[in-house]
């Protein structure tokens, strides 16, 4: 499964929660997650999306652990459907719990 067909799995259900789900682009600073997952109560989720089989740089893997240390959460290598569905599921529980 393609990268892009990953993100179009991930974006109407987020939709659906009354969210936002991004497509996150940073000039001047690599490695961010490719998507932003905004979702109603504040809550914040950062994705990054693979192709099935890939893996992160290794400046990615360095910002997500930033971003991780400033207490975000940020789901890595989501190659799979399954993996969107595990995404989606947290977000549903996120809203939930807001």
């Amino acid at each position: 499964m393609l990268e892009k067909d990953i993100e179009k799995r991930l974006v109407q259900p987020v939709r659906d929660l009354g969210g936002l789900c991004l497509k996150f682009e940073t000039p001047g600073y690599t490695g961010v997650p490719d998507r932003i997952i905004l979702l109603p109560g504040a809550v914040i989720r950062f994705v990054e999306t693979k192709q099935h089989g890939k893996r992160e740089r290794l400046r990615q893997e360095l910002v997500h652990s930033i971003l991780r240390r400033l207490g975000f959460i940020v789901y890595n290598t989501v190659d799979t459907p399954e993996k969107v569905d595990a995404v989606i599921r947290d977000c549903r529980e996120a809203v939930r719990n807001g």
